[in-house]
């Protein structure tokens, strides 16, 4: 098993952490263990640029899967792609 160590939490979590603990009858360390186990929401925040683009979703259709090993219809241009991934990253 490994070992974890966070520091610098806020106040405010730590409070949580505790009372939640305590309303169940364990240690903080046990609660903050099965808080862990517990999978984490996979959403994308929303943000307003985002309003009408399609919501991410984790299962691909056999038809994706079996694209990727497809060659593209047309050559791709990498330092066009290169270009506008570097524009992008300079906007955020």
């Amino acid at each position: 098993m490994a070992t974890v160590t966070v520091r610098k939490l806020d106040d405010e979590v730590i409070r949580d952490l505790r009372l939640s603990a305590a309303e169940r009858g364990v240690s903080m360390e046990q609660e903050a263990r099965d808080r862990l186990k517990r999978p984490l929401p996979r959403q994308v925040p929303d943000r307003p640029e985002d309003a009408g683009k399609p919501k991410w979703h984790l299962k691909a259709s056999i038809e994706e899967i079996l694209a990727l090993g497809r060659k593209p219809k047309e050559p791709i241009d990498h330092k066009a792609e290169s270009d506008a991934l570097y524009d992008y990253l300079d906007e955020q």
